[in-house]
């Protein structure tokens, strides 16, 4: 499986809340329409803080992260080469005024569990010295073992990124959008997502951490399914 991601910023003129209905009931039904689409989620931010970690936070602000889900790299390129890809594109520009494009390898660390849930999502970005190879090592190996002992944790996804673009299929360099991998977390409430970080597992991980990654920018999400 891989998942295409969009990193959204909303146009300026928009509200937090003109930009979520525009995205849920008007370009939602229309990116659906792809051919080859297992699942389609579009995750509204509704928090920025760092969420209960210690770490340098980078400086990306965002308004919602869309998730496509195919069967594999080649699907995927079919899906975006077909005619019900091409309004998608204009569509993007009535409500979002920047968007990066990340296409990740999913390992599920933890399966998610039945909801009511809530997510965290994070955006990291390697160590200057740590090369790419290395920081999929790190993260994959003793990182998803360290996370995976946190109490109350509801679910846990590794998306490694391997190609970066715009929405309008140009690829972008390293530098353009720099980061290496985004982060799932499920969590019943607050209380859980709190005690988690308070818990020696969290201090494992978070020390970890700082060997290998820069920065992790973090949100919590409304997810809303489309497909």
């Amino acid at each position: 499986m891989i998942v295409r991601m969009g990193l959204l910023n909303r146009r300026p003129e928009l509200s937090p809340e003109a930009f979520t209905r525009y995205w849920r009931e008007v370009h939602g039904p229309l990116a659906a329409r792809m051919p080859n689409l297992r699942r389609y989620e579009q995750n509204v931010v509704i928090d920025r803080s760092q969420l209960a970690i210690d770490h340098a936070r980078g400086a990306m602000d965002l308004d919602g992260f869309s998730q496509l889900w195919f069967d594999d790299p080649a699907t995927m390129d079919d899906a975006l080469a077909s005619p019900e890809f091409d309004p998608v594109i204009p569509d993007n520009d009535r409500f979002v005024g920047r968007i990066g494009v990340l296409v990740a390898q999913p390992n599920i660390v933890i399966p998610v569990e039945e909801g009511p849930l809530i997510k965290r999502m994070s955006l990291l970005r390697r160590r200057p010295d740590i090369d790419a190879q290395q920081f999929r090592r790190e993260w994959f190996g003793f990182h998803a073992e360290a996370v995976s002992r946190f109490p109350r944790i509801a679910g846990y996804i590794q998306n490694l990124v391997v190609t970066r673009g715009s929405h309008s299929r140009v690829p972008a360099a390293y530098d353009e959008l720099p980061i290496d991998g985004v982060v799932e977390m499920w969590f019943r409430n607050r209380d859980d997502l709190n005690a988690a970080f308070a818990s020696p597992a969290a201090e494992v991980s978070q020390s970890h951490a700082k060997d290998f990654i820069a920065e992790i920018t973090t949100f919590l999400v409304e997810p809303y399914r489309v497909v």
